[in-house]
């Protein structure tokens, strides 16, 4: 507990247009990994654009660890298919938390914070922005699946303080 900063709440929303892997279908779940985490959605049966709206929690130890998000097909009989994987740094987003209590009771909801540009350097396949929204900074993601044809992941990053946690 010495060494951790707060939560990570990653809502994985949705899949968009993702790889066929059984006959005319797929049967899609998402599994992330940040250091020694591994944490996966629900599947979602026979379905190329799924909605899992599953909230999965990390615990946050290093800023500057990326996060993996791995798409698999689940199969019965044999090993589940990859999909495609995305990996995402949570450093900006983390960044911008440590100067929400300047943003407190003065912002409508809404409001981007930040942007992030889609580049070489991230899986964004379009720009991501750092919102003011309800009282609380969250991030919003559409990650291009890398190593497959086709496929996007929709997730939205929100932090959690944890008392007694080291904190930001």
């Amino acid at each position: 507990m010495e060494n951790l900063l707060g939560l990570l709440r990653i809502h994985v929303k949705k899949g968009v247009n993702l790889a066929i892997r059984d006959i005319s279908s797929s049967d899609p779940y998402v599994v992330v990994h940040s250091g020694k985490q591994k944490l996966k959605t629900r599947v979602v049966k026979h379905s190329l654009n799924p909605e899992w709206n599953d909230h999965l929690t990390l615990s946050v130890t290093d800023p500057n660890l990326p996060v993996k998000l791995t798409v698999y097909d689940y199969d019965l009989l044999s090993a589940d298919d990859k999909m495609g994987e995305a990996e995402f740094n949570i450093a900006t987003y983390l960044e911008a938390i440590k100067f929400r209590h300047t943003l407190e009771g003065g912002l409508p909801d809404g409001t981007i914070i930040t942007k992030i540009q889609p580049s070489r350097q991230n899986c964004l396949s379009e720009e991501s922005h750092i919102v003011w929204n309800q009282g609380k900074l969250v991030q919003n993601m559409f990650l291009r699946l890398q190593h497959v044809e086709c496929g996007e992941v929709e997730i939205e990053l929100e932090w959690i303080d944890l008392p007694g946690s080291r904190g930001l």
